[in-house]
């Protein structure tokens, strides 16, 4: 996890207007993607530079550090391999996803700066819960980690640019990942 850079750069005030507008976006992500709209999402809200990763996490000792892959993930995705999941979802063939996961996200603890490499870039940090049952499932998935991402201001409206999720789980016990985070 980078947590030097962000660090360095003091956090801004929940009242900042620019704070304030970060909230607001995480908040329409959530309805979005709870709600199906995943291409809205992809088309509004992500930018056409997306890094989007969630690296393997492993177990390790405290003086290894928290054990994140720098290599290896569990989603390593582009506009373009983003736009091929949105689309696959769209069709009869997404069988993984038919009937659809019914999908909540809580996102919390949104800490957002000024980001160290210009003005047009806000790096926010958040918690997030992905609360997710399937069918008739009686028992719930749970998915918890932390979001890294950086916001980028593109004509005129804030936009995804990174997002790189740190799982708290070493073992993701979903049956896929079709979901965003």
């Amino acid at each position: 996890m980078e947590d030097s850079p962000a660090r360095s750069v003091p956090p801004l005030s929940s009242a900042d207007p620019r704070h304030v507008e970060v909230v607001d976006f995480m908040m329409l992500e959530c309805e979005l993607l709870d709600d199906y709209n995943e291409r809205e999402w992809l088309t509004t809200m992500v930018s056409p530079d997306i890094v989007y990763q969630v690296p393997v996490r492993e177990t390790v000792t405290r003086a290894r550090g928290k054990g994140f892959s720098t290599t290896t993930f569990h989603l390593n995705e582009t506009l373009g391999s983003l736009e091929s999941r949105v689309a696959r979802g769209e069709t009869k063939y997404a069988w993984a996803e038919d009937p659809p996961s019914r999908v909540r996200h809580f996102v919390t603890n949104i800490r957002t700066r000024e980001h160290e490499d210009g003005d047009d870039l806000l790096r926010v940090k958040s918690n997030i819960l992905i609360y997710r049952t399937r069918q008739d499932q009686t028992k719930p998935q749970m998915l918890s980690g932390e979001r890294d991402d950086v916001l980028r201001r593109e004509d005129g409206r804030l936009r995804l640019l990174k997002r790189v999720v740190y799982l708290d789980l070493t073992v993701i016990g979903t049956h896929n990942l079709s979901l965003f985070f």
